[in-house]
């Protein structure tokens, strides 16, 4: 699977637009069913990074200054020279801000492990990265939109998903560790979780798309004027992520890092921001599940392009 799971990703995410458009109604329950599978898929994910070399890589500085800078200097930056050509409507307008200018704390670290990224810095990086974006995004929201629309940021869903997607899993992981390290069962477990990875990620994807697809419906002419702006950031970034990770001279897993994080967003974090906006607004929801499905198809490219941007030394 390992060695095919690029077509697999492909086929989940098809599979998962075909789910979508033939049984709507089950957008709902799958919508559900999202925080649940990521975060068995984060659990296995987790469990390849030994506590040990987690607490160590606290200690990268250089590479949490690069995932700071990427993060919340160069992003601003590009989303501030699409800002201007972007549709005039204010709804659309707020969801391409949430989404772009909020780095993704959940399956980045998948994507980018799988493109021989460093795991470990990432998840190192995590707290910081979505501690960072609960204090800076209503200040980014006021400089885009003005002061009227500051306040629909609210720490509830950051908090949320920090606890479900990263905390619980991280700690089950480093449980399941333990007893590895200390019964043949254990060990047999690890084992077993470790090839449950692909198979994971494909389910998230197909449950991603699944979920969202209904939902483009009705704003589905609207929103798809913003889909050149999400490809054109996911080509921009490739790029800029690859002169931050030089700037600061990291190492080939850690720049490859460095490149996926600054080119995943937060869509499923924010995304319960969204839908709590008033009717007038509602369609930033929408604008935002359209990045999430530009995003995953992305990152399948991502995977193999990233390492040909920056081949290991």
């Amino acid at each position: 699977m390992e060695r095919h799971q690029v077509p697999i990703y492909v086929a989940a995410l098809a599979a998962g637009g075909l789910l979508g458009w033939a049984a709507p109604g089950a957008g709902t329950a799958l919508e559900h069913a999202i925080n649940p599978v990521l975060a068995a898929l984060l659990y296995v994910t987790f469990l390849q990074v030994p506590a040990a070399e987690l607490v160590r890589s606290l200690r990268a500085g250089r590479f949490l200054a690069a995932a700071l800078v990427v993060n919340f200097a160069v992003v601003p930056l590009v989303v501030a020279a699409m800002f201007a050509f972007l549709p005039a409507d204010q709804a659309i307008r707020l969801g391409v801000l949430l989404v772009l200018l909020t780095p993704c704390v959940d399956y980045v670290i998948v994507f980018s492990g799988l493109a021989g990224g460093s795991s470990r810095r990432l998840l190192a990086a995590t707290p910081l990265l979505l501690l960072a974006q609960m204090l800076l995004l209503p200040g980014f929201l006021f400089l885009f939109m003005g002061s009227g629309l500051a306040d629909v940021v609210r720490p509830g869903p950051f908090a949320e998903a920090f606890l479900v997607l990263i905390v619980i899993p991280l700690a089950l992981a480093w449980l399941t560790q333990l007893w590895a390290a200390r019964r043949p069962a254990g060990r047999g477990a690890a084992g077993a979780a470790g090839t449950t990875m692909v198979p994971l990620m494909a389910l998230t994807l197909l449950t991603v798309v699944a979920s969202q697809v209904p939902k483009l419906g009705d704003g589905l002419a609207g929103v798809a004027r913003v889909v050149p702006f999400y490809v054109l950031f996911l080509v921009v970034m490739a790029f800029a992520g690859l002169a931050v990770a030089r700037l600061f001279r990291l190492g080939a897993p850690e720049g490859r890092a460095v490149v996926f994080t600054g080119a995943t967003r937060n869509s499923l974090v924010v995304l319960p921001l969204a839908l709590a906006l008033p009717d007038p607004l509602a369609v930033a929801a929408l604008v935002v599940v359209t990045q999430t499905l530009v995003e995953v198809i992305g990152m399948v490219i991502y995977v193999r392009a990233v390492p040909r941007l920056l081949p290991a030394s």
